[in-house]
């Protein structure tokens, strides 16, 4: 049996529900003192570095701060934290509509990424949940993009998570989005979307490439209105993917003829600022389903979010969406505490 990786504990306290960053010494390190290599290693003025030491904040596994003096001992572990640069806050709420012992389901708003990553740090659900709800372990067992609302699984206990992410990789949990995009009558629906789909390193935007399919999508109209008052013909469709590979929704949409309202990759790439919070893209991860593997209870969760460009195409075009009744509004409601 293969044995599970005990990762070190962290000396210090999470920050806005950000883990400190540990950096091992190299074993074949030639450095006189910890600082010596910091200074190497760190892309910082040194003069920082040099400031954090005396200020204590570099410490070891035992909590004991890292002197400027501190002889180097190679396979030392160090921790600190990073200081994010300035993010632009997400001013929609995430909703939390579901919480027991082992997860937390949350709604989350567009425009705010799952986890950290690049420029996106203390502005991702994962930090404000762990900060909101006091839960310094909570970790996703799956991702949205940025740029989706909707449902999102979070696990509570890190010996749990395996076994939520496992209903993912074995396609043991039904997903359900929604999604608004032009209406082509001659587009025959229902159907399945089959490809292969793989997104390189650098690019923003993910290819679709020859070879054996290995992302699938049920693509439905279900609903659609004629143009109207300047309004184009719109869609209303429900995408149930079977995998899970990035943008695979926006991809197979994008291919079909009738790309997502909002979508700023798909067909084209354009740039907006990150305070750009206006016409977010029309895709909603609206229903989640499986059977927990540690109660064996059936769960079946919805959002209570809408899409914008449907409610009101012309408020959406126009980017005249305000919290609370903006993209990723939500109404409010109970949650769900066992």
């Amino acid at each position: 049996m293969r044995r599970r990786r005990t990762l070190p504990i962290s000396p210090l306290a999470q920050r806005r529900g950000i883990d400190a960053t540990r950096i091992r010494l190299p074993a074949d390190g030639a450095w006189r003192t910890v600082r010596d290599h910091l200074v190497d290693r760190l892309p910082v003025d040194p003069a920082l570095v040099d400031t954090m030491l005396t200020a204590g904040d570099f410490v070891r596994s035992d909590g004991a701060a890292v002197r400027p003096d501190t002889p180097y001992a190679a396979g030392m572990d160090v921790w600190f934290h990073r200081d994010p640069p300035p993010e632009v806050v997400v001013p929609f709420a995430v909703e939390v509509v579901y919480r027991d012992a082992h997860i937390v389901v949350a709604d989350t708003p567009h425009f705010l990424a799952t986890t950290p990553r690049g420029s996106h740090v203390t502005e991702t659900a994962l930090a404000r949940l762990r900060t909101e709800l006091g839960l310094p372990a909570l970790s996703p067992a799956h991702r949205l993009d940025r740029m989706t609302a909707g449902l999102v699984l979070f696990t509570v206990r890190p010996a749990e998570r395996g076994a939520y992410q496992t209903l993912f990789s074995r396609r043991l949990v039904t997903k359900e989005y929604e999604a608004v995009a032009a209406h082509d009558p001659g587009l025959v629906l229902p159907r399945t979307v089959r490809s292969r789909i793989e997104k390189f390193r650098g690019l923003l935007a993910a290819q679709e490439v020859p070879g054996p399919p290995n992302a699938e999508t049920r693509v439905e109209l279900a609903d659609h209105r004629p143009a109207a008052g300047g309004a184009p013909a719109l869609g209303f469709y429900r995408l149930t993917p079977v995998t899970g590979r990035t943008h695979q929704l926006r991809v197979h949409m994008n291919a079909l003829g009738v790309p997502l309202l909002g979508d700023p990759v798909y067909p084209e790439i354009h740039d907006r600022d990150q305070d750009d919070f206006s016409r977010p893209l029309q895709l909603l991860a609206r229903s989640l389903e499986f059977t927990d593997p540690l109660t064996g209870r059936e769960h079946r969760f919805v959002s209570g979010r809408r899409l914008a460009a449907w409610d009101s195409f012309d408020r959406w075009a126009l980017g005249r969406e305000e919290a609370p009744s903006g993209p990723g509004a939500v109404a409010p409601g109970p949650v769900t505490l066992v």
